[in-house]
């Protein structure tokens, strides 16, 4: 056996694919806080012209103030020098630059995606978050869910074992894989606590979307029964023993425990009468309402964009985020209501719902509500049926 020839041979196979190993240098990051783009590639070790070299192909394709924390980036280096570099928002938000000849082009990654209408349903036996991903959806959909029935049910409190959900609604599939969410069409809730809830979106003359009942009734009430989509509470209306203080002290308000940084919303149309810090009550926001209430969000890490005294507000608008300021002993939302002055159990109120469909466009939304009714148990048969209906979503990462 000839086999010094074979071990040559050998030899050049293992000296070829080292050398093809250390040519290419791939390098994954995330843009870190305080870093613009520039920065992170100046980190990331791609030397000074280069970096001038994608920041250029990238003008005019992507706009540089939308770069946020935790964008993700990957630059493949081939013998010291960049060969591509790719930059992603989410699934369907990608840019890349690509080297050509002697120089660099950019473009945004063009992704097909499809609207799909499929039905979602879950059968809650622990939470709804459980229930999602039970059903193989996003846990986002719990999400979802909470901001259709917020007048209606608060998904922390009055959730019970064997409550059942289901909606029709649009999903936005890329090869595949679910990628976000879109309208709910219609969506009903059996629950053993809450009672049995069916809405209907309706699109107004004046172009405005909303939820009704199957009989044009408004889904909307005056007053959201949570400043918060997902919550739970941790410290109830009443007397308590005050954990920071040490002793019994009136509590007027609610305690939601969730994680800083939550978004936090208006229960109702108003106006902004207090937007900063007040002492032990930490950043704060007071808004009046009309009918004498007034709302009180304390705590917060942060305010909304255009949050200051004076500013109006709509039902539902992201006012602040939740936090830890203040006379506060861990994450939370203390929000307090009060009407001409005086404080009110938020837990126990019961709110008018806003006005009907006007009588002449009760027919159209009949029939139309009648069309997604229809729609809703079609697409539920042909599941069952075995047809295929829409990919499962992956769980959201944060």
């Amino acid at each position: 056996m000839r086999i010094a020839p074979l071990l040559c041979l050998l030899a050049l196979l293992a000296a070829s694919a080292s050398e093809a190993a250390t040519r290419y240098v791939i390098k994954n990051r995330r843009i870190e806080p305080r870093q613009n783009l520039a920065q992170a590639l100046h980190d990331a070790q791609l030397p000074d012209a280069q970096v001038t070299a994608v920041i250029s192909a990238l003008e005019g394709v992507f706009d540089f103030r939308k770069s946020r924390v935790g964008d993700q980036f990957r630059l493949v280096m081939r013998e010291g020098e960049l060969d591509f570099f790719d930059y992603r928002q989410s699934l369907v938000d990608e840019w890349q630059v690509r080297r050509d000849g002697e120089k660099y082009v950019g473009s945004k990654r063009s992704i097909e995606v499809e609207k799909q209408v499929a039905v979602v349903s879950l059968d809650i036996n622990s939470s709804l978050y459980e229930a999602a991903i039970e059903a193989g959806e996003d846990p986002a959909i719990g999400m979802v869910l909470a901001d259709v029935f917020a007048w209606d049910i608060d998904f922390y409190r009055d959730v019970r074992k064997g409550d059942r959900a289901r909606a029709l609604v649009e999903k936005f599939v890329s090869k595949g894989r679910v990628l976000r969410y879109g309208e709910v069409l219609a969506a009903t809730y059996a629950g053993g606590l809450v009672g049995n809830k069916k809405v209907f979106r309706y699109v107004l003359p004046d172009g405005q979307p909303n939820f009704f009942t199957e009989t044009g009734e408004s889904a909307k009430k005056s007053f959201l029964k949570s400043p918060l989509k997902y919550a739970h509470v941790t410290s109830k209306f009443g007397s308590r023993f005050h954990p920071v203080l040490q002793y019994m002290k009136a509590h007027n308000g609610v305690d939601y425990g969730t994680p800083i940084g939550t978004p936090v919303w208006a229960v109702a149309d108003g106006t902004v009468t207090q937007a900063g810090n007040a002492g032990a009550a930490g950043n704060m926001v007071v808004i009046r309402h009309s009918n004498g209430f007034e709302t009180q969000y304390m705590h917060l890490s942060r305010f909304g964009e255009g949050i200051r005294a004076g500013a109006r507000i709509r039902q539902k608008q992201v006012i602040a985020f939740s936090g830890n300021t203040g006379r506060s002993t861990g994450p939370h939302l203390h929000f307090g209501l009060k009407r001409n002055g005086g404080y009110l159990n938020p837990l126990n109120q019961v709110f008018p719902r806003a006005d009907p469909l006007p009588k002449a466009l009760v027919p159209d939304f009949l029939a139309k509500a009648h069309e997604l009714a229809a729609q809703m148990e079609a697409v539920s048969v042909a599941a069952v049926a075995g047809q295929a209906p829409a990919a499962p979503v992956a769980p959201t990462q944060p």
